[in-house]
């Protein structure tokens, strides 16, 4: 996420909320020891993606003690609560599930020594080091406090608790798994990310484009190996692999408007096994950021087009041109329908205070949420929130060159759970009762 105001960074957590908002913030604020105990049990039990039983029992017993109508196992491992309640809009509200193969080292008296099989094969600790335990908790006081409050709206409220989102699959399962056709159809998508660059407690969306296209490519790199001190007799791959590498630059550099932001990294090289041996072969993998699906499939061209371009002019036959493997099913951009951002944000300046509620830049990480309004885009109005993790403090002393923040996906990320949750389920209740308000 690109930089924010200083102004906006020295904004408190929590600032005094208007009259009309009063009364969510003091139910989360009541609710808030009972809340954090159910956080660090999610915390220290975290799970795996399409592994998360334990987490969905905890989110449907608490719907369904709310009032809501519930279903388990949809998608493999999600979870849809629904509460009906007369005549108007159908709003969902979404939290992920799923935590990371990552060995915790926050040091939190609660961190997890929960241990796993990834879906690749990899035992390995587990964490919730994408933030995914205070998304559930901030879940749950939302349906509370909208079944709380039913006199104050009248519409369908449909809560769905998504597995795999960090595989990028989860939203996908459960559309495939009739989400539209066997629950209501939203009108409106609803749902937020913690985040470590924004201060605890402070809400922030990006207008349009909200996080990327993630495309994960792999590129193997045919030669002819021999003797590393002949190589006229070889076609060395590493070298052209290496100018491979470097003509992939000009994709961003070049080809694509400089307007239009995107991302080619090249994050693994693997090539050899020995000082004196050229190989056969080099693999490279990429992960691949764009917005608009056209500017995805201009980048996916243009990387084919380089890696046959640079093996015909190392005088490679065409039996030897480079093999480009597009792994699919990607992660599909996430939009914020413009307008009703702008919205959404201005409302929550007059219920939660001016500085606790921001316009944020676009970011290239990857969200699988954008699937939910993908699915009828013409229809649906749609927005991910985030909702600040770091004390203002931390944020602006490593900006000014001190210690770096944790990012999300660090087994040092620790936010400050209580803020998260707390400026989470205000912004996810306050936006549904606006949009359902009677």
């Amino acid at each position: 996420m690109k930089s924010l105001p200083l102004a906006v960074l020295a904004a408190l957590a929590v600032l005094p909320a208007t009259a009309e908002a009063d009364t969510v913030q003091d139910a989360i604020a009541s609710d808030m020891p009972g809340l954090m105990e159910t956080y660090r049990d999610l915390h220290s039990h975290p799970e795996l993606s399409f592994q998360e039983l334990r987490s969905a029992a905890i989110m449907a017993k608490a719907a369904r003690e709310a009032g809501f109508t519930v279903t388990e196992k949809v998608g493999k491992t999600g979870i849809v609560a629904v509460l009906e309640n007369g005549p108007g809009p159908t709003v969902l509200i979404r939290a992920d599930m799923d935590a990371l193969p990552v060995t915790e080292q926050t040091g939190l008296p609660f961190a997890s020594k929960q241990r796993g099989v990834s879906t690749a094969g990899v035992e390995s600790g587990i964490m919730h080091a994408c933030g995914h335990d205070t998304h559930m908790t901030a879940w749950i006081e939302t349906a509370r406090l909208m079944a709380a409050r039913k006199a104050d709206w009248s519409g369908t409220l449909v809560m769905v608790g998504q597995p795999a989102e960090e595989m990028g699959l989860g939203a996908l399962a459960m559309l495939k798994d009739g989400l539209y056709t066997r629950f209501p159809k939203p009108d409106y998508t609803l749902a937020f990310h913690d985040t470590p660059e924004l201060p605890s407690g402070v809400v922030g969306a990006a207008k349009g484009w909200a996080l990327a296209n993630v495309d994960s490519v792999d590129i193997l790199v045919k030669g002819v190996g021999g003797h590393g001190a002949y190589p006229h007799m070889t076609k060395d791959p590493i070298v052209l692999a290496s100018a491979i590498v470097m003509k992939l630059q000009t994709l961003a550099s070049r080809e694509i408007d400089p307007q239009d932001p995107v991302v080619v990294t090249v994050g693994s090289f693997h090539a050899g096994t020995k000082h004196n041996i050229i190989s056969d072969h080099a693999k490279l993998e990429l992960t691949v950021r764009s917005y608009s699906d056209a500017t995805r499939a201009k980048l996916l061209s243009g990387i084919k087009r380089i890696a046959k371009g640079e093996a015909i002019a190392s005088g490679l036959p065409e039996d030897l041109m480079p093999e480009v493997t597009v792994k699919e099913p990607y992660t599909r951009s996430t939009y914020n329908s413009p307008e009703f951002t702008q919205e959404a944000i201005a409302y929550l300046q007059q219920k939660m205070g001016k500085d606790r509620a921001v316009i944020t830049p676009s970011v290239m990480g990857g969200e699988d949420f954008g699937e939910f309004r993908r699915a009828d885009a013409d229809h649906i109005k749609s927005i991910i929130f985030w909702v600040g993790g770091s004390p203002a403090e931390k944020i602006a002393a490593a900006r000014a060159g001190g210690a770096p923040l944790p990012s999300l996906h660090s087994p040092f990320w620790a936010p400050e759970a209580d803020k998260v949750i707390a400026g989470g389920s205000q912004a996810l209740t306050l936006t549904a009762m606006r949009l359902m308000a009677k």
